[in-house]
């Protein structure tokens, strides 16, 4: 059995900061994570690897998340900097033996999902 269990969301300010946390059980592939805002479509945010080298982003995101992992069986980590309304969604990690994919039917096992809102 494969589980991924989201951890760390909030309500936060605009401009603070979250970290979200994934943990993977069941096998070790690579990660990613998406989000979903109300009334829009599930979108991908971040990707990280197995061994936790070659995370990639999504250009909304560049240079304010950081996606990480000490080694396959680590938990995934996404520390969201500078945070903005628009941030705010249902966060979801799901893991793939593709790696760099950021198309949804890429991914296999998906977490419930961890909620984020940001205030203005």
């Amino acid at each position: 059995q494969v589980h991924l269990v989201e951890s760390g969301g909030g309500l936060v300010q605009a401009g603070d900061s979250l970290r979200l946390s994934c943990v993977v059980s069941g096998r070790a592939y690579h990660v990613g994570w998406f989000r979903q805002g109300p009334g829009k479509e599930r979108e991908f945010v971040a990707g990280i690897t197995s061994t936790g080298s070659q995370p990639f982003y999504a250009d909304s995101v560049k240079c304010r998340f950081t996606n990480s992992r000490d080694t396959a069986e680590a938990p995934v980590f996404l520390q969201m900097d500078t945070l903005v309304p628009e941030d705010a969604a249902l966060y979801s990690c799901a893991d793939s033996k593709v790696n760099r994919k950021n198309q949804r039917h890429h991914y296999d096992y998906w977490g419930g999902g961890i909620q984020v809102t940001v205030s203005s």
